[in-house]
């Protein structure tokens, strides 16, 4: 995980009216360090309208559909934190965007990484009252 996620991608305190306004801002985290193109964050938006990137437990994670693969230049992640949570629909509050682009299959890997970590509920608590993003790094780093 070390070289896909890094301090640079983690953002803290963030808030959001809406779930497309924190969609393009995870997204464009991942264009901005080169892991995707720009057009990768309009297929995060379309995966959203196809099916909710809510996962539970105050998680959503983002990603392009199955189409946006030739926008992927590297893989990587983006964990932007919603203290104050942003309504992804059906009363689900996210606190917690694990913005994610996987290149060659690896999207499946960085899957696994992610659920290790934010099955656990006390894990998903740490993210959203991290007040570093080194804090944040080394819940993942502990599950490699």
């Amino acid at each position: 995980m070390t070289n896909i996620l890094t301090a640079d991608n983690i953002i803290l305190n963030q808030a959001f009216t809406n779930k497309e306004e924190a969609i393009k801002f995870t997204g464009q985290i991942l264009v901005d360090k080169g892991y995707v193109d720009h057009e990768y964050v309009g297929k995060m938006l379309e995966r959203e309208e196809l099916s909710s990137t809510f996962m539970g437990n105050f998680v959503a994670i983002p990603h392009g559909t199955d189409d946006a693969k030739k926008s992927v230049n590297t893989s990587g992640l983006a964990i932007v934190q919603v203290p104050d949570g942003v309504d992804f629909g059906g009363g689900n509050i996210v606190k917690v965007l694990i913005g994610i682009a996987g290149k060659d299959g690896a999207h499946l890997e960085i899957l696994s990484q992610i659920a290790i970590v934010c099955s656990e509920e006390e894990n998903v608590e740490k993210i959203v009252k991290a007040t570093s993003a080194e804090e944040i790094l080394s819940l993942f780093d502990e599950v490699n």
